[in-house]
């Protein structure tokens, strides 16, 4: 599942889409991943995996450290 955020696009009317975090269930855990700048996902290792997906979801609200919110 990919989190995305919608925001209007800078000195423009139309409105971009840019993805944020992805979650990513592992045998009943659920991982959470960042995009590098060429599309790439990669694994954040600092952030333990968790049954509960709405803990995860708010480290990522969060922001984790700047890594997930530009």
């Amino acid at each position: 599942m990919t989190l995305i955020e919608e925001r209007q696009g800078f000195k423009s009317d139309q409105w971009v889409q840019l993805p944020v975090a992805q979650f990513r269930l592992d045998e009943n855990e659920w991982k959470i991943y960042w995009q590098d700048s060429k599309g790439k996902w990669h694994f954040i290792d600092e952030i333990e995996p968790d049954e509960d997906f709405e803990k995860q979801l708010k480290i990522v609200d969060e922001g984790h450290n700047g890594l997930l919110w530009g």
